[in-house]
């Protein structure tokens, strides 16, 4: 299929490398020339500008966002929705809110312009490793560019079937899913986030723990000096709690044990704050949740051991640079 991509960033570029691996052709855009110009090396249709872009791509046109949630899209979809046509569509795939979504494709209904929305997981990795996608919008839309989705996606690999789960069907077992109509992809990449937050805060109070429990303050008899590496390499292996989190965690601490190139600021990137409005909105408890985020909240005015293995996770999955 053909698709454009707007925003060649650490992700969208590496979604149309793997795009053009699999056969698409990519029309792509960026306020970066250079941006445009490596793709362009590797195979992809360069264009100067948005109506370029749009003039470039055949009909049903197809375009992918890739740029920062907030004005960066706003202004982008605002200015896609004056170039296309009906029968054309939007793609959103940044961390975008979902009740933005809503508004986005109400704004573009009338002109008959599609918008899906795709919450997509997968950060600096995802050229090699693929995509975890959730996608929102009008089901048939959605089902006219499962090709896109397919490819993007990390497909079955060699992770074991869920026991039962050969008689459920659907799509994801390879890495991707419909979720409903707009709005609804993000609202599941919202929360995904959100539990992603605690799942990191849990993993670094742990290793905070180990590595104060040779402190002065405790009597000698129950003092160790612990392996941080080995800890987070042995749990990789059989535990329990083995995740990819804890596989970048272990990566982290095999290359610097005391995390000294991390300040500790941690920021957080909306999603988080979005998952405990929702949880208030539907008066659900998220405790995990709330004290993840505002553990992200304090890092700014004092840091801890703990907050270097949030920046370094960030690091490893994101690319994501925390300020010093």
């Amino acid at each position: 299929m053909q698709l454009g991509m707007v925003g060649l960033g650490r992700m969208g570029a590496n979604m149309v490398r793997r795009l053009m691996r699999g056969g698409h052709e990519c029309v792509v855009s960026d306020l970066n020339p250079q941006n445009v110009a490596a793709l362009a090396a590797d195979g992809a249709k360069p264009s100067t500008s948005l109506r370029d872009l749009a003039g470039r791509l055949a009909a049903p046109r197809a375009i992918w966002i890739m740029v920062p949630a907030g004005a960066p899209t706003e202004q982008t979809v605002e200015q896609l929705g004056q170039l296309l046509s009906a029968g054309d569509t939007i793609l959103d795939g940044g961390n975008s809110y979902f009740k933005d979504d809503v508004r986005r494709s109400e704004f573009l209904l009338p002109r008959g312009i599609h918008y899906v929305d795709v919450g997509t997981s997968g950060g600096v990795w995802g050229l090699e490793r693929g995509y975890c996608m959730m996608i929102g919008g009008p089901k048939e839309t959605v089902a006219r560019l499962d090709p896109i989705f397919r490819t993007l996606a990390p497909g079955p690999g060699s992770i074991p079937r869920t026991p039962g789960r050969e008689k459920l069907g659907g799509t994801a077992e390879s890495g991707y899913i419909y979720c409903g109509k707009s709005g609804a992809g993000h609202f599941v990449k919202m929360v995904h986030n959100g539990i992603e937050y605690g799942l990191m805060q849990a993993y670094a109070e742990g290793f905070d723990i180990f590595r104060n429990a040779s402190s002065g303050a405790l009597p000698e008899s129950i003092r160790y000096e612990l392996n941080l590496p080995d800890i987070a390499e042995v749990w990789r292996r059989g535990s329990v709690v083995s995740s990819w989190l804890l596989d970048l965690t272990a990566m982290a601490l095999a290359e610097n044990p005391n995390l000294s190139e991390y300040t500790g600021f941690v920021q957080d990137s909306g999603e988080g704050r979005w998952t405990v409005n929702a949880a208030i909105d539907e008066a659900v408890p998220a405790e995990v949740l709330s004290a993840a985020l505002y553990a992200r909240f304090r890092s700014r005015q004092e840091h801890t051991f703990a907050e270097k293995v949030l920046s370094a996770m960030r690091q490893k999955f994101g690319g994501h640079v925390e300020p010093r």
